[in-house]
């Protein structure tokens, strides 16, 4: 099972309304431009958004996007409102979002990491596990938190594990290899 690397959050809490797409970097050069890391998968994307909500995923502020150009491996945006270098420093930090009616359809097999949270968690054997409430990124894979009311488990998310993952049944269906619990 794969899934797109959008950053964004579970479902405790407010409702997820934003996807991050990039995270501004730092401030480029002295008319306002800002250097944004791109966090999506589908960095092409930055050639025809027009509009961009800097904040978290529950909270944002909209940018216009005037212009946009590509420098390395990252994109510069200016956006409108945003004039020198001053402001743009002011922007570091931020997540470069999208609103999720505007998210990309991942390729079949994949789906976002926040469409995992609350999904239940059910072994090959029908053994209901629990409900994953958080995802841990390491640099090897991720590692799914899964919470019920006796104990949290961790469900590393490679293959040999993670057998389906149905978003329509709201369901992840695991192989419990030795050692995991």
């Amino acid at each position: 099972m794969n899934h797109t690397q959008d950053r964004s959050s579970g479902s405790n809490g407010p409702e997820l309304r934003y996807l991050a797409i990039g995270k501004i970097s730092r401030a480029h050069g002295l008319r306002g431009e800002v250097s944004v890391t791109v966090l999506t998968e589908f960095p092409e994307r930055f050639e025809t958004t027009e509009q961009v909500y800097l904040g978290d995923q529950f909270q944002a502020v909209p940018y216009r996007v005037v212009g946009h150009r590509w420098h390395k491996h990252n994109v510069l945006l200016l956006l409108e409102g945003v004039s020198d270098r001053t402001q743009a420093e002011q922007l570091r930090g931020q997540y470069v979002q999208v609103p999720l009616d505007e998210a990309i359809p991942p390729p079949a097999g994949t789906c976002y990491l926040y469409q995992l949270y609350g999904l239940q968690v059910i072994t090959t054997a029908g053994q209901q596990l629990g409900t994953i409430v958080d995802i841990i990124e390491t640099g090897a894979n991720d590692v799914y938190v899964v919470e019920n009311q006796d104990r949290q488990i961790l469900l590393p998310a490679i293959a040999e594990v993670i057998q389906t993952v149905d978003l329509d049944q709201g369901q992840v269906i695991v192989q419990l290899i030795d050692g995991l619990i």
